[in-house]
């Protein structure tokens, strides 16, 4: 080819040139917009006008935050949605969070100190105080005889009735202010000792509140640049701890130590807090870490304070002898469905009562096992089925049994001639048939715990007594409370 001769370029060469040039046309406009704009990066300094400044900036702490790792967008890095990248994106995303939440659920096997495990109130005082000038607890204590049940009128009868119904709520904090744990209660329970009303609650996340309903509401003292309209309402004192990493299913007070309190959790361990010396230590837990063996019950028998006999979400009933390793436990399969609640007979604590999801109340004899391995089980005395599942089953001193099912029924079966049966031996149908049945509404749905009958253990006259949830309107009809 000559020198000088014109190249001819071809039509692809002339397009490229031509976007090339009008690109960098429309970005001369764009930069002359946003200078205009005064949103233009600001030019570099010449070498010439930082030789002149001699004088150094003094340097500033630059202080680190923690970047928490954040979801990335597959539109952005050019991922389509449908595409097998995609789905393994969010797989690994949902696996991540999952293994997060395994952790976090976790069950911690080592003694905890109350002092290291407050999560809300005032610190632990270990000296004693919420179980100060604390008398010794006889929980199941039988305080009258058949004699005074007999001997029982009517008149005596009404006026329990009348002073019952003249009954009023504790008015020292408006309710809405106790707030005892920081999530949704699922036990309660109060301390057998008549010295002083104590109060504990375990809720949905493994805390455990302790609140003295014997403090008085302390005066506010106004000051005097404040307005005089404000209403200013003091809190109450009350001190929770994470004892569990999952929900707080079940409680039972010692019946020989009154600063002994066991606590069951869905995180598969039972755990005995010792507020005298403040500590919590694990009793029971399964020895394989991995097993998910959510508890929903627990229980000491007073003739065998070293046993602690407990349910679970499988249907399995456990015996657990706290002298030995605390992984070792007889475990008998009692319903192939959830056991919701048990109780032992206090004066013969080898009699079992037993609510399940099955829609049956049972009772059992532990002096009979038969079987071998999962079809290990105990004598079934009797059973009795409602319309819907049964919540909870809980015995008297006297040998009744009061459930609450979800068929809207309170139903009372007498036992009282238990101490005559022999070992292994079969009710009829006649003899489970409840004595007495009380409508009541126990539809507490998906947001309120389940409701439970809890018997008076130490009762003061012949009369037995419990006590139970219910949804009935406040005063103001402000919202449903649990009276």
């Amino acid at each position: 080819m000559a020198r000088g001769a014109k190249v001819e370029l071809s039509d692809y060469e002339l397009q490229r040139q031509e976007k090339i040039a009008k690109n960098q046309a429309l970005l001369k406009q764009l930069n002359l917009e946003a200078a205009s704009a005064g949103v233009a990066p600001k030019p570099k300094p010449t070498n010439s006008s930082t030789s002149k400044s001699h004088k150094k900036k003094p340097t500033e702490r630059k202080i680190k935050e923690e970047v928490a790792p954040r979801r990335t967008s597959s539109r952005l890095k050019g991922i389509v949605a449908d595409s097998e990248v995609a789905k393994r994106k969010a797989e690994e995303e949902r696996e991540a969070i999952e293994e997060a939440n395994r952790a976090k659920r976790q069950r911690i096997s080592d003694d905890l100190n109350l002092s290291d495990i407050v999560v809300a109130g005032k610190s632990w005082n270990q000296s004693g105080n919420f179980l100060r000038n604390v008398g010794p607890a006889n929980p199941g204590e039988r305080t009258f005889s058949a004699q005074d049940v007999k001997e029982t009128t009517d008149k005596e009868l009404r006026a329990l009735r009348e002073k019952m119904s003249g009954l009023q709520l504790w008015e020292e904090f408006e309710p809405n202010r106790i707030k005892i744990t920081p999530e949704r209660i699922y036990s309660l329970g109060f301390h057998p000792t008549t010295d002083k009303p104590l109060v504990f609650a375990g809720d949905k996340l493994g805390n455990l509140g302790l609140f003295d309903a014997s403090q008085n509401s302390p005066e506010v003292k106004k000051e005097d640049n404040e307005d005089e309209d404000e209403d200013e309402e003091a809190e109450p004192e009350i001190t929770t701890f994470k004892t569990h990493t999952r929900t707080i299913s079940a409680m039972h007070f010692s019946p020989t130590e009154s600063n002994i309190l066991y606590t069951a959790s869905y995180d598969s361990s039972i755990r005995k807090l010792d507020l005298a010396k403040g500590v919590a230590v694990e009793v029971y837990a399964p020895t394989d870490r991995g097993i998910d063996a959510p508890l929903s019950g627990v229980e000491i028998p007073r003739t065998e304070p070293h046993m602690v006999y407990f349910t679970t979400l499988d249907g399995q009933f456990g015996m657990h002898d706290m002298r030995t390793s605390s992984g070792e436990a007889e475990l008998l399969q009692l319903s192939d469905k959830k056991i919701g609640g048990f109780s032992l007979h206090p004066a013969l604590p080898h009699l079992i009562a037993t609510a399940s999801l099955d829609r049956t109340m049972k009772l059992w004899d532990l002096r009979k096992i038969s079987g071998k391995g999962e079809s290990k089980r105990a004598a079934l005395v009797g059973e009795h089925e409602s319309r819907l599942s049964v919540s909870h089953a809980a015995f008297n001193s006297a040998g009744q049994v009061a459930t609450a099912s979800y068929d809207d029924t309170v139903k009372i079966y007498d036992f009282s001639s238990a101490s005559d049966w022999k070992a292994g031996a079969s009710l009829t149908e006649e003899q489970t048939k409840p004595a007495t049945i009380i409508p009541h509404n126990n539809q507490t749905g998906r947001w309120v715990t389940i409701l439970r009958a809890q018997w008076q253990a130490q009762p003061q006259d012949s009369v037995q007594r419990f006590v139970m949830g219910t949804l009935h309107e406040l005063p103001d009809n402000s919202q449903r409370s649990m009276c």
